[in-house]
């Protein structure tokens, strides 16, 4: 016959007292028993961690009448710890769940630059990698909207490797540039690049996301409009004549402009924005020419105490592209990368001509920035076309120094872009002349191997 159990708990405490106050107090010499526990008793203590766990569970220490541990719970008995009621137990979960939701998205983002990538592969969609990352400010449009902005996609402003930019117009009637992706790497790569890395800028440089659309395979990033258009068509047009001239004061200021922004993007944000594909395509021009960079597709994000990046296919535009990029033996890549790119457009900005053509010829392939060395070096006027006065003059060397400084084949004899803003602004006179790089030609080899992947306005994809 088995016994039947019946649970007990019992609040009385026994405490043991020295024989001797026990007769004093029978002598009625102590008159109370707080008295007598004054004097002193000992205690012999066992630590049960079954009696721990049952009331951190919130149940009370308990023994059945066979002397067996029991954990007295509200809902019943239980052998060591209260169980948690299923639908409490549900909500504590979910609350979890949003705790996690929310500490990911205050973040930094040392992390964001560390786990973004992985984080939108697991994404089903673009939605939950916004809600996580994104910025609050962005307007969502459904593809209706955008057919309506550009009334039909009408205005064509331009298009390129995986993308076309229409002009279009808000109901405040403000003039946006809607940017229509052809096509994406794998979940939207090319797009949460964009979304993710210029959502969080802010700067008189860098060029403003107001809105973007995510429908399936349809997607659209909404900036503003600038009404003059990319730096290229300033710059060249196959030979040293500019479609349209401006005044060398103003290429000054677009070039300080550019570097700022660099700059900003380096280390002015929480975390280090590499854009990999400065050129003067990718840079608009508003009314008043102030220059924005733009198109952050190619875009990585790096912590800011960290010096390189890890990166597994080239990134860039021929010409532009930095020697590490392309051979890692040269250095690591990291924002110096940037730097090379800046240095190579400023020399098309100054002389006029693209600093590398895929379509040269073999035996008459000649290193741009080694002829600009060579002029600058023999001081030769040919170099200096188009100026009209001394101080001109000096502004163009002052560029073009600082260009061949940001050109160096290695990465550790670069400027960083505080440094160029540094030399941009100061006097011709402090800049010393830069050590001769490593003057050859990018390999034919890679040339045409990279010819393959883009062209003259389209970065590696």
């Amino acid at each position: 016959m088995s016994a039947h159990k019946e649970y007990s708990s019992s609040n009385s405490t026994v405490v043991p007292v020295f024989r001797k106050q026990l007769v004093l107090h029978n002598k009625g010499v102590v008159g109370s028993i707080t008295q007598v526990l004054s004097q002193g008793f000992e205690v012999s203590y066992e630590y049960s961690p079954e009696c721990l766990r049952c009331k951190n569970s919130r149940g009370i220490c308990g023994s059945s009448n066979v002397s067996d541990f029991v954990c007295l719970c509200k809902n019943g008995s239980s052998d060591y710890v209260c169980q948690m009621p299923a639908c409490l137990a549900l909500g504590i979960n979910m609350l979890l769940l949003v705790m996690l939701c929310c500490r990911r998205k205050r973040r930094s983002t040392r992390k964001f630059a560390v786990f973004w990538k992985s984080e939108a592969a697991k994404c089903p969609n673009v939605d939950a990698f916004l809600q996580i990352y994104g910025s609050f400010s962005l307007t969502r449009y459904t593809y209706a909207n955008i057919m309506k902005i550009t009334d039909g996609f009408k205005d064509k402003l331009g298009e390129g490797g995986y993308a076309t930019v229409y002009k279009g117009k808000l109901l405040s009637g403000r003039l946006v540039a809607m940017k229509v992706l052809k096509l994406s790497k794998g979940d939207g790569e090319d797009f949460l690049n964009e979304v993710a890395s210029i959502s969080r800028t802010n700067h008189v440089n860098i060029v403003t996301l107001l809105g973007f659309c995510y429908e399936g395979n349809k997607r659209a990033l909404i900036y503003e409009f600038l009404s003059n258009g990319s730096l290229e068509k300033f710059t060249f047009h196959g030979t040293r004549d500019r479609i349209q001239s401006l005044p060398w004061e103003t290429l000054f200021n677009i070039a300080i402009g550019i570097a700022r922004g660099l700059d900003y993007l380096h280390r002015g944000c929480n975390a280090r924005i590499l854009h990999f594909d400065i050129k003067p395509h990718n840079i608009l021009l508003d009314e008043e020419f102030c220059p924005k960079i733009s198109d952050f597709g190619l875009a990585r994000l790096c912590p800011l105490q960290e010096s390189t990046i890890s990166m597994l296919e080239a990134k860039g535009t021929i010409g532009y592209i930095a020697p590490e990029v392309v051979c890692r033996t040269v250095g690591g890549v990291s924002h110096k990368s940037d730097v090379y790119s800046f240095g190579m457009m400023v020399l098309d900005m100054v002389c006029g001509r693209k600093n590398l053509s895929a379509d040269l010829q073999r035996s008459s392939e000649v290193y741009f920035p080694q002829w600009i060395y060579n002029c600058l070096e023999l001081e030769e006027d040919g170099l200096f076309q188009g100026t009209i006065n001394v101080e001109e003059k000096a502004v163009q060397r002052k560029m073009i120094l600082v260009s061949l400084w940001c050109i160096q084949t290695y990465p550790s004899n670069r400027p960083s872009m505080s440094r160029v803003v540094e030399m941009l602004q100061g006097c011709v006179e402090s800049i010393q002349m830069p050590p001769k790089p490593n003057l050859s030609s990018p390999p034919r080899l890679a040339l045409d191997t990279l010819v393959t992947l883009t062209d003259s306005s389209d970065g590696v994809r």
